[in-house]
């Protein structure tokens, strides 16, 4: 045998191993059997994290109830925090698609767990006598219900950072609504003009709809907290010690700084994904929201000469290989085409959710791998979102100004005072001539052109009429 390699068995007999990879045989077969997108497990750290928790709460679990050794049990848990520390991540191999629901990511997780072990206890890798990656590390566990409660708390970590990012995206449109409360501006129904608005109220309701799936973000997050550790292979919890499962969540809550808790009924826990399908749903509610939004700031800037132009947009990068000087909103565009890979997912999670059988969904790999990427790409579109656009968005206030005194919607704010025939008289005369209203209003006899005038400010303009004093 090449010094370069080793050999481990399983049941279908023998493999070689690089010598220098702590994972094994049963990783080995998983790289063979699933070269599907070629994203490994390692591209997902938070899960490796989680993985490390589980092992570190089971190994303790087990440990009191006298199923592990207190030599084994702290060579196990070192090799766990290595992994929570960041390290050995790459030895992570198996493809983040893969069949078996879960069962090579688990298998990878033990032999590279009982291989750091071994090593840390004087033995070399391998030496499955001393620690068995199965025996030991996967001790009263089963995929079944490791893997559902590592994918659990690896998304939680995820949805932490994604509230963090929305936050810091609400927090830069609430700073845009205060800087332009006086701005006023022409809103808009369907692409029509409608009445005066300030931009400081168009903005604001930006970080209102963000808040708003920020309480229905952590609303899903705590639906994940309920985990099955402990049912094993189908919730019966056979092969686990009495008593095992309590402490082992205990433990893990503990480990992690994450407040899991026992589901109430662990066969129910074990085959049920309904958790995923709701995240995912309100995942796909913030892209849609998030699209909706950057759909407007492209329309608000849109021009310089033939848009909107309500708005300028800080130029990010050059916009055209042919026009010069072109400039182009690139920075929502991302934005929404995050929204629509996370849409995308949802049908993943949607239809891998309504594929389970009987006791067990086989499909929780390509659930968690579809809720990861929502998560990770939505995080990281919000913070460039902030950064890059919307911190730096300018109001066009000549522009802005001059629709406002121009526009035949201002007769909607004389309804009031004048009555909606007279109102309706300017409009259309207004339409014709192409006279601003107050001009056409004076020459009617109607309305002085100081009495238009005086209406032009946001107090009487956005606001429910409030009695004279």
């Amino acid at each position: 045998m090449s010094p370069n390699f080793r050999v481990e068995h399983d049941f279908l007999g023998d493999k070689q191993i690089p010598a220098d990879a702590y994972w094994g045989v049963h990783t080995a077969r998983a790289v063979e059997n699933f070269p599907i997108s070629g994203t490994m497990i390692s591209a997902m750290p938070d899960l490796i994290v989680a993985f490390a928790h589980v092992k570190k709460a089971a190994a303790r679990a087990n440990h009191q109830l006298g199923v592990l050794d207190e030599k084994r049990l702290y060579a196990v848990l070192w090799a766990c925090e290595q992994l929570v520390a960041g390290r050995y991540h790459d030895q992570f191999v198996v493809d983040v698609i893969q069949g078996g629901a879960g069962t090579s990511t688990n298998m990878n997780a033990n032999e590279v767990i009982a291989n750091l072990a071994l090593e840390r206890l004087g033995f070399e890798k391998g030496r499955y006598d001393v620690l068995h990656p199965n025996d030991q590390v996967n001790a009263s566990q089963s995929t079944n219900d490791v893997y559902p409660t590592a994918v659990r708390l690896a998304l939680w970590s995820g949805i932490d950072r994604l509230l963090l990012a929305m936050a810091g995206l609400r927090a830069s449109f609430e700073r845009k609504a205060h800087e332009f409360e006086r701005v006023l501006k022409i809103g808009r129904t369907q692409l029509q003009d409608a009445v005066p608005m300030t931009l400081g109220q168009e903005f604001s309701t930006y970080a209102v709809m963000l808040e708003e799936d920020e309480e229905r973000l952590r609303e899903a997050r705590a639906l994940i907290q309920e985990i099955n550790l402990g049912a094993t292979a189908v919730g019966t919890g056979i092969n686990a010690p009495h008593g095992y499962t309590e402490l082992a969540v205990g433990f893990l809550a503990k480990e992690s700084g994450i407040p899991v808790v026992r589901a109430k009924n662990l066969v129910e826990a074990t085959q049920d994904t309904g958790a995923f399908v709701q995240l995912s749903g309100v995942l796909k509610r913030v892209a849609t929201k998030l699209s909706k939004t950057c759909n407007d700031l492209r329309l608000l800037s849109s021009g310089p000469q033939a848009g909107f132009g309500d708005i300028r947009l800080p130029p990010r990068q050059a916009g055209s290989s042919i026009m010069p000087g072109k400039v182009n909103p690139v920075i929502p565009e991302v934005m929404n085409q995050v929204a629509f890979e996370v849409i995308g997912n949802d049908v993943t999670v949607t239809m891998a959710s309504e594929a389970g059988q009987l006791q067990l969904n086989a499909f929780e790999p390509i659930m968690g791998w579809s809720l990861f990427k929502s998560i990770s790409h939505l995080s990281s579109a919000c913070e460039t979102l902030r950064v890059n656009c919307v911190d730096g968005i300018e109001a066009n206030h000549e522009l802005l100004a001059r629709r406002v005194r121009e526009s035949v919607t201002l007769v909607t704010a004389l309804n009031p005072i004048i009555g909606y025939e007279k109102a309706a008289m300017i409009a259309k005369t207004a339409i014709a001539t192409g006279l601003p209203i107050d001009e056409v209003a004076e020459s009617l006899g109607i309305m002085t052109r100081a009495d238009v005038e005086a209406l032009l400010i946001p107090e009487k303009l956005t606001q429910p009429l409030r009695p004279e004093a």
